[in-house]
């Protein structure tokens, strides 16, 4: 799927709309990717797999502790409460839980640094982190409870993870419908914007600071999200994890985005936003985007974190909204 996006973004900057006889609104493109509507059935089970990375339980769980965002997201979908969240900020939002998640503990420590026996004393059946982050616990939270690290990289794969907790937990019923849900929503807003000039603006989804500029590349969830919508042509630039989503305000200027969406990583109430931090560079005020006032700050953590149906739903409504068409 991944390599599917890339070919779908060519493919919008090589296209053109054809107006419909009636002056109504343009025919959807040929070039629109086709989101597939069906939902396969779900049967529970306790052994399942996401993105190679498989998961055996010896009983459906009940208490499950969330250290990474995709995990509030599903449950919230299967409605189930976690048992605790290292994700609090995620949790609250309206798209998730909203004001019922305050009421949800929150692990002790820091992302990647959690409290294992804070996490141990919440008897949970499972808890479910992200590789490359939470790899480092698995020895020591293993003594008293399964842990599952998983991250999409697709749509897909968030749905793949929808459906593993969906089985895992008896709540097919549940699963099956949130995953029509976003189906549908994905199709829907697919076919809208190719319909209204939408799909040939440039998108970009960034973050990090001005010294470090990050880019979540069409080789990303939101990367690859966005370029179903919009054209995104933001490749990864090789195959170093430290590197490949790095990118100079030069080589964003070159790219000539139309719409700019970031996610500031704030620390504090004194760090700046990081379109704060460039207001002032001369290069980046040349970008169409900058110049246009089409540069929009948006929810760190619905943005950067989330990565189940929930999260993505908010998104596409979200950049859907803010993106100009003809």
């Amino acid at each position: 799927m991944k390599r599917v996006a890339l070919l779908a973004v060519g493919l919008l900057v090589a296209g053109c709309s054809t107006p419909a006889a009636d002056g109504g609104p343009t025919a959807p493109r040929a070039d629109a990717p086709v989101i597939d509507r069906t939902v396969q059935p779900l049967a529970a089970g306790l052994t399942v797999a996401v993105g190679g990375r498989e998961l055996k339980l010896p009983k459906a769980p009940e208490r499950i502790v969330c250290l990474n965002g995709l995990c509030d997201d599903v449950l919230t979908e299967l409605d189930i409460v976690p048992t605790a969240t290292s994700n609090p900020t995620l949790l609250t939002h309206p798209a998730l839980l909203g004001d019922r998640g305050s009421a949800v503990p929150v692990v002790k420590g820091s992302f990647g640094s959690e409290d294992v026996e804070s996490i141990g004393a919440l008897r949970p059946d499972l808890v479910i982190g992200l590789p490359g982050v939470h790899d480092p616990l698995r020895p020591a939270i293993e003594k008293f409870a399964p842990l599952w690290l998983v991250e999409p990289a697709t749509w897909q794969q968030s749905l793949e993870s929808l459906r593993a907790l969906g089985a895992l937990t008896g709540r097919t019923d549940a699963a099956m419908r949130a995953e029509q849900r976003f189906r549908d929503k994905l199709a829907a807003a697919v076919t809208a914007t190719h319909q209204n000039g939408k799909a040939k603006r440039k998108a970009l989804l960034m973050y990090g600071s001005a010294d470090s500029i990050g880019v979540d590349t069409n080789q990303s969830l939101k990367g690859d999200l966005l370029g179903q919508l919009f054209t995104y042509p933001f490749p990864a630039k090789g195959t170093d994890a430290a590197t490949a989503s790095n990118y100079s305000v030069e080589e964003l200027l070159a790219k000539q985005p139309d719409v700019v969406f970031v996610y500031s990583l704030l620390f504090s109430d004194k760090d700046r936003t990081l379109s704060a931090q460039l207001a002032d560079n001369a290069v980046w005020r040349q970008i169409p985007a900058v110049q246009h006032g089409h540069v929009y700050e948006m929810h760190a953590k619905l943005w950067g974190s989330g990565r189940g149906t929930r999260s993505l739903t908010a998104v596409i409504d979200e950049a859907v909204a803010k993106v100009p068409g003809n």
